[in-house]
């Protein structure tokens, strides 16, 4: 079996995000970028499954400029063996579901019994991605996934929910979007860094993959969120309660 990982390439978790002066956007000159967290789980998810003997090729995808390629290679030297760039601009606004009509054309392609990804990117947080590729490609889903063993044609997947936790069970090929509490990502080391140089990495377009990235929506204004105020030492609960009712109307 193939796994297919997309991966993104986001701004690195410890970096503050700035806003641009014209408010356009968030600053991306001259800021540390790295793979998205959650990205980083699936492989390593992809990976143990490869390891445990359940799958033969781990393959990581990303859709973004060419500053991508840095993140598939830090796939590759997570351990993944074959990396696809789907070449887009760096000013290219790519939505949630042309990626996910971008995926599912290298699903075609490739032919992975799983696709493993990130519940959600930590720059847009949209969560929509994953379950746009499985209804495009009418396969199985389950979302959220904390815990995930796979049994033959079936896969058992353990989801967070509201309620506590769902357990599913998935024939296969399915969608798997992966939460933090499934695994803790390893850390690539520098023979495999140095290995990552050498391992295959193919080249598209979303032309040769018959998928239009034409943004559906603009970006009128980004702003920074307002400054937290300080807050108030209160003498009692009954002065609590007053300002909550009065003050704050929120009782």
């Amino acid at each position: 079996m193939k796994i297919l990982v997309p991966i993104k390439r986001v701004i690195d978790y410890n970096v503050k995000v700035r806003v641009k002066a014209d408010h356009s956007g968030v600053e991306l000159a001259n800021v540390k970028m790295a793979m998205n967290p959650f990205c980083e789980i699936a492989v390593e998810q992809a990976l143990r499954i490869k390891e445990a003997g359940q799958a033969e090729e781990v393959v990581v995808a990303s859709v973004g400029p060419a500053q991508a390629q840095e993140t598939l290679r830090t796939g590759l030297a997570m351990g993944a063996d074959r990396g696809i760039h789907v070449q887009a601009s760096e000013d290219a606004q790519v939505e949630p579901l042309a990626v996910a009509k971008i995926l599912k054309a290298v699903a075609e392609k490739e032919n992975p019994g799983l696709i493993l990804m990130g519940k959600q990117a930590i720059d847009g947080d949209n969560n929509q991605t994953g379950q746009m590729l499985s209804a495009l490609l009418c396969w199985s889903l389950a979302t959220f996934v904390s815990k995930l063993t796979l049994e033959g044609a079936t896969a058992k997947a353990t989801r967070e929910v509201d309620g506590g936790l769902e357990n599913l069970t998935l024939k296969m090929p399915a969608v798997v979007t992966v939460d933090l509490r499934l695994n803790e990502p390893r850390y690539a080391s520098l023979p495999n860094i140095m290995k990552a140089k050498k391992k295959p990495m193919d080249a598209l377009t979303p032309d040769e993959l018959g998928v239009d990235i034409t943004p559906r929506l603009r970006v009128v204004k980004v702003t920074e969120p307002p400054a937290r105020k300080a807050g108030v030492i209160v003498a009692d609960v009954a002065e609590l309660v007053r300002k909550l009712k009065e003050e704050a109307k929120v009782i």
